[in-house]
């Protein structure tokens, strides 16, 4: 069995005033994809849910074609998070996988390694749903979903994402170190802030 990757990408960038933080400039590329071919170089099956009209955000990853990703629409996509991981849960079981990654692409300074690490933690611990934390112990992504959730993912709703899945589940940590696991950029001024620490 394979572990599958989604990088959940249907949402409405709402916080960004206009601009798409998904096609955010970042190491000469939309970020998007440099996020898309980070998943990809773990030689692991990977999807990017996008909304209907994706316009843009589909155009960004096409230099990514033939080379194992998958596109999926959202029908739904402005019911919440919700409805790309249902797309990604169906998705997942239909190749009958052994589990699912979810990686945000709104986070920047994950890298394949970290990626890497939270897939290795699921090869030693297949039932375990695993997550991982930043130097303060705080959770954060990815997080990876076993096989045997993932049919209670396809009947989520809203904008909560897995969280009622996962609540009830011992959770493995992933330490990451630093805040890679839960800085996320929605908003201009957390761009902004971001690009003058990086310099």
């Amino acid at each position: 069995m394979t572990l599958g990757i989604v990088l959940p990408a249907a949402g409405a960038s709402s916080r960004m005033r206009g601009r798409d933080k998904l096609l955010e400039d970042v190491d000469g590329v939309p970020l998007l994809l440099r996020q898309t071919r980070r998943a990809l170089s773990l030689g692991l099956p990977v999807l990017v849910t996008l909304p209907l009209d994706s316009g843009a955000r589909a155009s960004s990853l096409e230099v990514a074609a033939n080379t194992g990703l998958e596109r999926r629409p959202v029908h739904d996509a402005a019911s919440g998070f919700s409805a790309s991981l249902r797309v990604a849960a169906s998705w997942a079981m239909e190749r009958d996988m052994s589990g699912l990654m979810i990686i945000l692409p709104d986070m920047p300074d994950l890298d394949a390694d970290d990626m890497h690490a939270v897939a290795a933690l699921h090869a030693d611990h297949p039932r375990d749903v695993i997550r991982a934390t930043d130097a303060d112990g705080r959770f954060g992504h990815p997080t990876l979903l076993p096989a045997r959730l993932l049919p209670a993912l396809v009947t989520l709703s809203g904008d909560a994402g897995a969280r009622e899945v996962i609540a009830p589940e011992k959770t493995r940590p992933c330490p990451l170190g630093g805040d890679r696991a839960t800085l996320d950029l929605d908003t201009p001024e957390a761009w902004a802030k971001w690009r003058a620490a990086k310099g």
